[in-house]
């Protein structure tokens, strides 16, 4: 008997009486897995990496209610760590796969957290939409521009949830301070900068290596065009193998950034995007990509936002490691993970605080409130409690302006931009999409 149909026959008393006995022969974890059923969600992870232990505590939580039905990845050793991590955590074991394909086939998964490499950000979830299932999908949404439209377009065909792992997006005082500046605290907003430093070293140069033990490289290329195993590739260096699989630190942290300057702009798609960007640091490495970049966006009404990006340059230039400054007419703001600030137009701190939510800044990985807070809004959403906090249509805009950056840099040219978000700049236009292997491409 499924466990819908088992849940509907129970709903009618005479059905319960005659089971009574039976259930009081249960065990207590197999009862509690029954009773409340009928809005317990059920999910997938599918990627057990860095960002995996950000959904723990939600999964945790009992007034969640939700059922972890399948622990999915490419890398045997990250299934097995998982689940030697669980078995302290939870009285059942959830199924375990490396093909996502296995996951989606289930119909009692109700929902899905995408946390793969960025190339199977897209056909992942439009894998899941297709298959009826709620996405969490981890940023960057998309791989590309073309992926950023169909990502959208499938949500709407499909009528599923989707959110994207902009956790700051369901920073309790972000949304207050993002509202105070709505309501003018600091006069007319006219310009943010979003900033990212870090510190990181030289990138080992590919070099052609067996396939590690437990890994499946075919899925983990996936809708990626196949090539030989190189070292270093399957975990976070496919970052800077090329674009194959990453989309740059763009779209690696900027696309957090970039999300909060435009929220609080209150701007949709820009007008225009010039960059300065190139590689400065560790030449000779194996980093394929800019590792510092400076990109300027216009907007209507004067309004301007602006990436800092320095990968592996730490030095402190506006106080923090990651975060954004805005800039209005009578005043400006500061907020990142740790704190917020609101100053008057002398520069003078009027009121702020630390922030009490610890969550993860420029460090691997990533967990902290704001991503239980992120994963809690997820499933009171599915469950009509709530609304998203970074809905895919609005988060494919703050998307949008990354793939405008690394369209930028790698076709050495600035360029204007549509109201709607489209361009019509040829070369940047033949890099719209990307090359997919035979029977991957993504489609509605």
């Amino acid at each position: 008997m499924s466990r819908r149909t088992f849940i509907k026959q129970t709903a009618l008393g005479a059905t319960a009486l005659s089971i009574a006995p039976s259930l009081m022969s249960m065990s207590k974890s197999s009862y509690n897995r029954i009773l409340g059923a009928n809005d317990r969600i059920h999910i997938g992870f599918i990627g057990l990496g860095r960002r995996y232990p950000a959904y723990i505590p939600s999964l945790l939580n009992k007034d969640n209610n939700v059922h972890l039905s399948y622990l999915c990845d490419v890398m045997q050793s990250q299934i097995d760590k998982r689940q030697a991590e669980l078995k302290e955590k939870l009285d059942y074991m959830p199924t375990a796969t490396d093909d996502i394909r296995t996951v989606l086939d289930d119909k009692e998964v109700d929902a899905i957290f995408n946390a793969t490499p960025d190339h199977w950000h897209t056909p992942g979830t439009l894998m899941a939409l297709e298959a009826g299932k709620h996405v969490y999908v981890e940023k960057p949404c998309s791989h590309t521009m073309e992926e950023n439209e169909l990502i959208v377009a499938a949500q709407k065909k499909h009528g599923k949830f989707v959110q994207m792992g902009n956790q700051q997006r369901s920073s309790d005082y972000t949304i207050k301070l993002v509202q105070d500046i709505a309501d003018g605290a600091i006069g007319t907003p006219y310009k943010a900068v979003a900033f990212y430093r870090n510190q990181r070293g030289r990138v080992p140069n590919q070099q052609a290596a067996p396939i590690p033990e437990g890994l499946n490289w075919e899925l983990f290329q996936g809708p990626a065009p196949r090539r030989a195993y190189t070292s270093e590739t399957w975990d976070y260096n496919w970052h800077w193998y090329g674009w194959d699989y990453g989309t740059a630190e763009a779209g690696n942290n900027a696309t957090h950034e970039l999300d909060i300057a435009r929220w609080a702009l209150g701007v949709e798609f820009p007008k225009s995007v010039s960059i300065d960007g190139g590689k400065h640091h560790f030449i000779d490495d194996g980093w394929e990509m800019y590792d510092t970049m400076e990109a300027k966006f216009k907007f209507e009404n004067n309004k301007t936002i602006v990436w800092d990006g320095k990968s592996r340059n730490n030095y402190d230039t506006y106080g923090g490691g990651r975060g954004t400054v805005i800039y209005g007419s009578e005043g400006s703001a500061f907020v990142n993970r740790s704190r917020w600030a609101l100053f008057d137009r002398n520069g003078k701190q009027v009121s702020g605080a630390d922030s009490e939510a610890k969550e993860t800044g420029v460090q691997l990985g990533g967990e902290g409130e704001m991503s239980t807070a992120h994963v809690d809004n997820f499933f009171n959403t599915i469950r009509g409690k709530a609304s998203l906090n970074a809905p895919i249509d609005d988060a494919a805009v703050s998307m949008a302006m990354v793939h405008y950056i690394n369209l930028a840099y790698r076709v050495g040219e600035d360029f204007n931009i549509n109201a709607d978000g489209s361009i019509d700049h040829k070369k940047a236009m033949k890099l719209w999409s990307r090359d997919y292997e035979n029977g991957w491409k993504p489609k509605l």
